[in-house]
């Protein structure tokens, strides 16, 4: 589909196109032209331009997310373009406009916005050369310390040092990258460009660490916070963190796997998941919530139940939740208001089939996103789960992988599914009779590939056939055998293989010095 371009933006794609003509020709070019200019340079890649527009930028802000998202005169959104080029050129350009002494523009910057830019498993990016959240944090850390050491050395016009411009940014940091990040923090006082963290993630890093950087990003700017891979953090260290920093504006929290384990509960960690509890409850903002692996049996109110705001997203996917734990999450005030919720991992329909099904109609009117991955769903399952899902007309994204349901059963499904009108993606289980007989469920990875492929392939094909057939092209069908693309995880696998080699090999160590010792 090709998306329909003005005159105007044809005519700013003509102008770019030739990129010494172009910036030559910058200073005079009208103010207000600048963010139709920035998007033609972006949709061509032209680096050099996007730099030059950016060097001289003549307005009060600078918002990626605005400047590259659906604008009458270009409707297609690029804010999922993560291409190095033009990200790389933004970011130098933003240094050398404080640099640059002989700009025609008076310097009027205040806010730069990072936060828009998307990042996605397709990219239609020229040069096949992407810049994720992680690298995005490494380069903007590295331009502010060049950026302030020059400075300091240089004999600088005296304005230069009275330039402050806000930059927002959603910061990824890992062990690699800490120390860069930590000084670019540490010095953002003196320097113009003030890095400012409205999203925080954290992976491979000490305790220690990610205390002392948590602290530097202003946590009062906060709007979501994710400590995920490779830090261990339990339920002492959270409630630690809750007591000694605020969190006024949190929107989003991503707890790290295993943080809660309630089989070994104490009267003192009663008393600590209390106070957890009441500390969530004091961030008035927050509305989502993931806690993915923890043992939570029996303790979803005490956690809950403080909040003062109802959470529209809820993740407490592999919980081991049980009766009770469903009935309050289906009768509570946040029923009404989820629009994303993941409970892969629990045996629904053996376990709290009714109480599912009051949960799923409670928030129907605006649920947007159902993950029920390894649920033990059986084709006995379907007619009801149809059932369920039918007022549930707001669903854009349904994830379903790792139930024993037949190719039958997911034809008839799929039947169902064309008829939701906002759906766009669907992620589905390999059906149960392209595996040997005798697999059981949940499959364990070693055995996730061995089915028949060919089989597979065909199945797959005629599922597509009927979205095909009831004009249903715009929903993506697919079968991710090892979880959903994520592009954190996908920018910095190399480091977190790394990790988990060296967390095995420490594991081994001190096993055979214990074994050495024994002997």
């Amino acid at each position: 589909r090709t998306t329909m371009k003005t005159l105007r933006f044809i005519s700013a794609e003509a102008f770019v196109s030739n990129a010494e003509f172009a910036r030559k020709s910058l200073g005079a070019v009208a103010h207000d032209l600048f963010p139709l200019l920035f998007k033609a340079s972006y949709l061509l890649e032209q680096g050099e331009v996007i730099h030059d527009l950016v060097e001289n930028w003549p307005l009060f802000d600078f918002n990626m997310g605005k400047l590259l998202g659906a604008t009458l005169d270009y409707q297609e959104d690029l804010s999922h373009r993560t291409c190095s080029v033009c990200l790389e050129n933004c970011l130098t350009g933003l240094r050398d406009y404080v640099l640059n002494q002989s700009s025609p523009y008076m310097k009027k910057l205040k806010v730069v916005d990072l936060t828009g830019i998307k990042d996605v498993e397709v990219q239609f990016c020229k040069c096949k050369k992407t810049m994720g959240r992680w690298a995005r944090t490494q380069l903007l850390s590295k331009l502010c310390s060049e950026l302030l050491a020059y400075l300091q050395q240089a004999q600088c016009n005296p304005g230069t040092f009275e330039i402050s411009i806000s930059v927002l940014i959603d910061l990824f940091v890992t062990e690699r990258n800490y120390e860069l990040v930590v000084q670019a923090l540490l010095k953002k006082c003196s320097c113009p460009l003030k890095i400012c963290c409205v999203a925080f993630r954290s992976d491979n890093l000490t305790l220690q660490k990610f205390f002392y950087i948590i602290k530097l990003t202003d946590p009062s700017l906060l709007r979501k916070l994710e400590i995920v891979h490779n830090v261990h953090l339990e339920m002492e260290h959270l409630e630690i963190l809750f007591n000694n920093i605020h969190f006024p504006l949190l929107m989003s929290l991503t707890l790290p796997a295993r943080t809660f384990n309630v089989r070994r509960f104490t009267a003192t960690d009663e008393q600590m998941l209390t106070n957890i509890g009441e500390k969530m409850g004091e961030m008035t903002q927050l509305t989502e919530l993931s806690m993915s692996f923890s043992i939570l049996t029996g303790r979803i109110q005490k956690l809950l139940s403080p909040l003062k705001t109802p959470l529209k997203m809820l993740d407490v996917s592999n919980c081991s939740l049980n009766h009770a734990d469903m009935a309050y999450l289906a009768n509570s005030f946040h029923a009404n208001h989820l629009e994303a919720l993941d409970l892969s991992g629990h045996d629904i329909p053996e376990l709290y089939p009714s109480t599912f099904f009051k949960l799923l109609s409670h928030c129907s009117s605006v649920l947007r996103s159902l993950t029920l991955e390894d649920c033990n769903i059986q084709d006995t399952h379907v007619n009801r789960l149809i059932v369920g899902l039918s007022p549930c007309q707001k669903l854009q994204e349904f994830k379903f992988v790792g139930n024993p349901l037949s190719s039958q059963a997911l034809k008839h499904l799929f039947t169902f599914l064309c008829d939701l009108p906002m759906l766009k993606n669907v992620e589905f289980p390999v059906p149960r009779d392209c595996y040997p007989i005798g697999i059981t469920y949940p499959i364990d990875d070693a055995s996730v590939c061995r089915f028949d492929h060919q089989k597979y392939e065909r199945v797959a094909e005629e599922l597509k056939l009927i979205l095909l057939q009831a004009n249903r092209e715009d929903v993506k069908a697919s079968t991710p055998l090892f979880g959903s693309y994520d592009a954190a995880v996908q920018e910095t696998n190399n480091e977190l293989g790394a990790f988990l080699i060296k967390s095995f090999k420490e594991t081994l160590e001190k096993f055979t010095a214990s074994f050495n010792k024994m002997s």
